[in-house]
């Protein structure tokens, strides 16, 4: 099975064409979280290189939309203990993204239980069809991948794998689901999750990765600290 990838909204995919997306978002409690600290990390990173961000929630959308002309990778997380979905889970949640200024929304496309209901494919679908925005597929397997694909998604990035049970959790990105994707399909295939070091970034993009997305590594400076610490406690 080979799924071509999209000719609408090409322009704006190509500008992510191996380079680095870098996810502003702070964990609940850290003292950085709220739309002024995500804009400047935002800006930091048009600043350093970056192709795009990723943001989470419209507060802080809006302000990295002020902040940047760099295309922004929309989300909303809604946690609830009932449903293990929670990266964009429903169409309205998308609604809010796009209103706010996101560029491409990015959904949790496995086929677990989200509120309402709704399909991964009939959220991909409904999402393109309403909103006119491209999607990335957030997935945790090859197979879920590929079906993100089939429905249509802009591009599937590795997002959940190793947090589903699918496949196994490692210390580093699983660039065996990137070479398989990208084995399979021909729409962008981005690596997420776990890229710590800039040699990981590299041998993303070696393994096939249209383009890296970074997190915690560049945004998140209360585990940076905490690994150094951890380090330096371990070694004594």
């Amino acid at each position: 099975m080979v799924v071509t990838m999209p000719s609408i909204h090409h322009n704006l995919l190509e500008q992510l064409r191996g380079g680095l997306i870098v996810s502003c978002q702070a964990p609940a409690g850290s003292p950085l979280a709220g739309p002024r600290f995500m804009a400047a990390f935002a800006r930091a990173a048009e600043l350093s290189g970056a192709v795009a961000v990723r943001v989470n929630g419209s507060a802080d959308i809006r302000a990295v939309r002020r902040s940047v002309a760099l295309p922004i990778i929309g989300i909303k997380k809604a946690r609830a203990e009932r449903w293990p979905v929670y990266i964009t889970p429903t169409l309205a949640d998308a609604r809010q993204v796009v209103r706010a200024g996101a560029d491409i929304v990015a959904i949790d496309a496995t086929h677990r239980p989200r509120p309402g209901g709704m399909t991964p494919e009939a959220l991909i679908a409904a999402i393109k069809a309403e909103l006119g925005c491209p999607v990335m597929a957030d997935i945790d397997s090859l197979e879920e991948g590929l079906a993100a694909a089939a429905a249509g998604a802009d591009i599937v990035a590795t997002t959940m794998a190793g947090y589903t049970g699918s496949r196994p959790l490692t210390g580093e990105p699983d660039l065996d689901l990137v070479a398989e994707l990208c084995a399979r399909l021909t729409l962008p295939v981005i690596c997420e999750g776990r890229i710590r070091h800039p040699q990981d970034a590299v041998a993303a993009l070696a393994a096939g990765a249209y383009a890296v997305v970074v997190g915690t590594a560049i945004t998140n400076p209360v585990e940076i600290t905490a690994a150094f610490t951890r380090a330096i406690a371990a070694s004594s």
